[in-house]
């Protein structure tokens, strides 16, 4: 199911990205003291007393076409659409200003609950002068520094009283995937051409994403699938579809649900940057992916077309070597038949348990092969390995020092049990750990 998300709100240059860096647990956005400069990653997770929850930052939303007081009114907006608990950033040092009136006014007819943080509150004196914030009718301000990592706790833990307990049901023979990719590249004509022919639409039920509807089927040879649909997604006003990073915040909910990403391409228009960084955040939430060209019917085809393009995927898509990479048409339905199908071999591969006896035979004919590094006259040694986890496959490997197990090192692991036992479409992890 989806974490409950946090989205954090307020005028220009009161310390969005500093409580979003120290609620994420690291450094993630570009701060400066400059209004408008926060423009890096917007979206990450965070835990707090045992709740896992996604957060946006939505400072980092760039609508720089829009005046000044409507891009901060857009971004509240978009914060209440998507979160489940909104927390309220104004300054201490400069008091209440006209644009913290207005971001209050939208987040009060919002029936979603609000926490107001006053930052920038650095020592006991300033706590006394963040009484005037009770004026703008949104309960007890919050004295916090983000700077100093100052009660940020007391606002984590009003938050967590927030959040829904109910319990998504999981039905683990439902393989659960979205489609994913930029505006345009046909996610919509692919789900209604998916769901054509020879499916069987069980039932469509409203989804945790909002304005999502998700829709059961099941395929010829009786494999349930769950579609999380993002395409269908329509929000009030275009000013939601005018920013990139919006959608790529929109994909992210999408992921966090899905058991398999489909990350859709457009022959036409080729791979930009939006699709590296969705692609990104799949690839480190440890969803299975397959990467769709769909399109494919537009272009002029010549001997090696389909191995070129093939070719540029590879190269831009370095960290995605596992994942498959299929030819589609929505418009013609060509090799539309094999996507589910290929879907259920990522799912069975996300779920392969490898027994350890086998997993070490592969793992000491791979230091047979290359064998272990030194670092300052230490050597790496290698005592045995087990598989730990599913959805991915996850590998503990017992070692003499950890930190002597470098990454290029481990990737070699990788690669040796990629061969032995194909993986294809999962990512796998690797978690080097000092043997007791």
């Amino acid at each position: 199911m989806a974490n409950p998300t946090i989205a954090i709100v307020g005028r220009p240059n009161v310390g969005k990205s500093t409580i979003f860096n120290r609620i994420a647990g690291e450094r993630i956005s570009i701060v400066e003291d400059t209004p408008g400069v926060t423009r890096d990653r917007i979206y990450a997770t965070g835990e707090w007393l045992g709740r896992e929850f996604s957060i946006i930052d939505t400072g980092g939303i760039d609508l720089s076409d829009e005046p000044f007081m409507e891009q901060i009114k857009h971004q509240a907006e978009i914060a209440i659409e998507e979160a489940d608990v909104i927390i309220f950033v104004a300054s201490g040092r400069e008091g209440v200003t006209d644009a913290d009136e207005l971001v209050a006014k939208i987040l009060y007819r919002s029936n979603k609950p609000v926490i107001l943080a006053v930052n920038k509150v650095d020592n006991p004196e300033m706590r006394n002068e963040i009484y005037e914030f009770y004026s703008l009718g949104l309960g007890d301000p919050f004295p916090i520094s983000g700077s100093h990592g100052l009660g940020i706790g007391d606002v984590l833990d009003e938050a967590v009283k927030h959040f829904s307990t109910e319990i998504e049901e999981e039905d683990e023979d439902t393989i659960k995937f979205s489609l994913i990719g930029r505006p345009n590249v046909g996610k919509s004509s692919l789900i209604n051409a998916i769901l054509g022919e020879d499916r069987v639409i069980v039932s469509e039920i409203e989804g945790t994403t909002r304005d999502a509807i998700d829709t059961r089927f099941e395929s010829e040879n009786g494999q349930k699938f769950l579609m999380i649909d993002t395409a269908g997604m329509r929000k009030r006003g275009k000013v939601y579809e005018s920013t990139e990073k919006y959608s790529v915040m929109r994909a992210m909910r999408a992921i966090e649900r899905s058991d398999i990403v489909l990350m859709v391409l457009n022959a036409e228009e080729g791979i930009r940057e939006q699709d590296k960084k969705v692609a990104g955040y799949a690839h480190e939430a440890g969803r299975g992916i397959i990467i769709v060209v769909n399109k494919w019917d537009t272009i002029e085809k010549e001997t090696n077309t389909m191995r070129d393009f093939e070719e540029e995927i590879r190269e831009e898509f370095r960290y995605l070597d596992y994942a498959p990479i299929i030819f589609v048409s929505a418009l013609t339905k060509q090799r539309l038949n094999k996507l589910p199908e290929l879907i259920e071999l990522v799912s069975m591969n996300q779920n392969l348990r490898i027994p350890s006896a086998l997993l070490n035979d592969v793992v000491m004919d791979a230091i047979a092969i290359n064998p272990t590094p030194t670092d300052k006259g230490k050597r790496l040694k290698v005592f045995y390995g087990t598989q730990v986890a599913i959805k991915p496959p996850t590998f503990v490997i017992f070692v003499n020092e950890e930190e002597l197990m470098h990454f290029s090192y481990a990737r070699f692991l990788e690669n040796q049990i990629r061969k032995a036992f194909t993986f294809e479409g999962t990512p796998i992890k690797i978690i080097p750990r000092r043997r007791k």
